[in-house]
């Protein structure tokens, strides 16, 4: 084999492998592009033969991420459901991006809509939360800190009940929290639990609540295909379990995990994980 014929496979193999990284490259680009489009997730738990339906949607781990002017994207899609309740189930600030957008947001939801708020670890972070529930609360929101307030909707009675994130809290200060909102719930009632922390189950199952929602798992950032586990999440480490979805516990009680609405706030890209909001029937 002449020198010029080895010059040439070495330059095909340069090829070659150029296509392919670039193709490698092109096909991230357009994953991560995908996958940052927010999605819509619903869930119908009526009974058969419930009249008295209820519509909620949850939004967690918003970061104060940008979802077109005046956070347009967002709230459209909201308004599209038309729900009866928001919850707001805790990162809706963010410790590193500013209020703005998170602001805009919570000031055009809650002109329509009775809402629901948790805080979140992020909001702890920030060394300002305080400040932010007391924005929350200023809006007309309900913020809930191991409290419960008793709503009627559609001729059905829920108590909405909620507690801080434990960032700040220890494990006795946590359940007393739950303790004290549960507490106020009545037997008959539909009850709610509103709370950032999906993994905490075992002090969750402690309750007769029909329904608990929280999010901060954004489903383990990549969420693994087919079987619904996150590569990594907070709190829960790697191939974590309640990342996204719907989990009954070991007392009956339904769990819903919100993969949350994160984008810009989060260094790694999403894959096979939309940010989304939650629709609920109920």
């Amino acid at each position: 084999m002449t020198k010029f014929e080895d010059s040439n496979k070495s330059n095909e193999k340069k090829i070659i492998l150029i296509i392919i990284f670039c193709t490698a490259v092109g096909l991230l680009i357009v994953l991560t592009a995908y996958f940052f489009l927010p999605v819509t997730e619903r869930f119908n738990l009526l009974k058969e033969g419930d009249e008295n339906a209820v519509r909620c949607v949850l939004v967690t781990d918003l970061h104060s991420c940008y979802y077109g002017k005046n956070q347009k994207n967002l709230i459209e899609r909201i308004d599209k459901e038309n729900p009866d309740i928001i919850f707001l189930g805790g990162d809706i600030f963010d410790d590193k991006i500013d209020d703005d957008n998170a602001v805009i947001f919570l000031e055009e939801i809650s002109k329509k809509y009775k809402c629901f708020y948790v805080s979140g670890n992020h909001e702890y972070w920030s060394e300002r939360c305080d400040e932010m529930k007391d924005k929350v609360r200023s809006l007309g929101i309900t913020v809930l800190e191991g409290d419960c307030e008793t709503i009627e909707i559609n001729g059905k009675t829920i108590d909405v009940c909620g507690v801080d994130d434990p960032t700040r809290l220890t494990n006795s200060q946590f359940k007393e929290q739950l303790n004290k909102a549960y507490a106020k719930t009545s037997e008959d009632h539909y009850k709610i639990l509103l709370t950032h922390r999906p993994e905490q189950t075992d002090f969750y199952a402690l309750y007769d609540y029909d329904l608990i929602l929280s999010g901060h798992a954004h489903a383990g950032q990549i969420r693994i295909p087919f079987i619904n586990i996150g590569l990594y999440a907070p709190n829960q480490g790697l191939f974590s379990k309640y990342v996204s979805g719907i989990y009954t516990l070991s007392n009956g009680s339904r769990l819903i995990v919100s993969r949350g609405l994160a984008r810009e706030s989060t260094p790694a890209p999403r894959f096979f994980n939309h940010p989304e909001i939650v629709v609920i029937d109920f």
